[in-house]
């Protein structure tokens, strides 16, 4: 089978401890596509400016990502700045130029709209929906968001949201989007939005995720040199989706090890810089990384 995935390709800029570094390959849909593409095929929907370096494309291309959908136009490409405070205890954005992105109107390939599996990246809740319409009776959807939208567009995403499977959060959005006082809570009423897989994020202190309420909790794999922690949202969401497109039959059970291998990809996504360890990831070393998983969870 395969993935179809909507979101934003870009560059970063980025300052962190261990140095400055320019027009690093970014975007939640390119950080998404590196990770699932380990596990499954992808098919990506995003514009680029023509600044936009065709090895980039090329890099994908060769994990056996489909980039018919990436429409080139003139103008520049999405551009992040970011710093990492000291022991990535906070991240300030310096600066977003939007480019051709602010022009951003997905039309999925025809031969695309069958695709059973779809996420939609940390967009604009009204494109999300503009690819909702497009698509045919997906197997499973996905969304996921940031307080950005949860604040400025909420009607939008409460509509969208009520016509995916899943939706991915962090700690801090599901608690601001329901009001909730605790993310537990807040699972509860994101469900009673629509979903009926809550996934929510937490960094380095794991993952939750509620499966028509049942909740599983997975611990985040020791990594003991952090190098950009930038794209770890989407690594995670890439691992989750590859692994329950894979899947023969969409139960408890199916996610639960998605969740574990959403893991164990979101690891590796911080280890370098951009992309650049997710462009290598292979099945041989998240199987390892599972492993190391179910070693912290089951006590001798």
């Amino acid at each position: 089978m395969s993935i179809l995935v909507v979101g934003s390709m870009a560059l970063d800029d980025l300052e962190l401890p261990s140095g400055t570094f320019h027009d690093v390959l970014g975007g939640s849909a390119t950080h998404f596509s590196f990770a699932a593409s380990a596990l499954a095929r992808c098919r990506v929907v995003a514009i680029v400016g023509r600044d936009f370096p065709r090895r980039a494309l090329q890099r994908l291309c060769a994990r056996g990502v489909a980039v018919d959908g990436v429409a080139h136009c003139d103008g520049p490409t999405f551009r992040w700045g970011g710093r990492y405070l000291p022991g990535f205890r906070g991240r300030e954005t310096k600066f977003t130029r939007l480019g051709v992105f602010a022009r951003f109107s997905p039309e999925i390939p025809e031969a695309w709209r069958d695709s059973p599996t779809v996420f939609l990246g940390n967009i604009s809740p009204v494109l999300q929906a503009r690819v909702l319409d497009q698509v045919r009776r997906p197997r499973f959807t996905a969304i996921d968001t940031m307080n950005f939208w949860i604040a400025g567009q909420r009607r939008a995403l409460e509509a969208v949201v009520r016509r995916v499977d899943a939706v991915f959060v962090n700690d801090e959005e599901v608690l601001e989007w329901t009001g909730a006082a605790t993310i537990f809570d807040g699972i509860d009423r994101l469900h009673r939005k629509g979903p009926w897989v809550v996934l929510v994020k937490q960094a380095e202190h794991g993952a939750w995720l509620s499966c028509r309420g049942r909740l599983t909790f997975v611990p985040a794999v020791p990594v003991r040199r952090v190098v950009d922690p930038t794209g770890a949202g989407d690594a995670f969401a890439g691992g989750f989706l590859a692994a329950v497109d894979r899947a023969r039959t969409l139960d408890g059970p199916t996610l639960r090890s998605a969740l574990r291998t959403a893991a164990a990809v979101a690891s590796f996504a911080v280890e370098a810089v951009g992309a650049d360890a997710l462009a290598r990831l292979d099945r041989r070393n998240i199987t390892s990384r599972r492993r190391i998983l179910a070693h912290l969870v089951h006590a001798e």
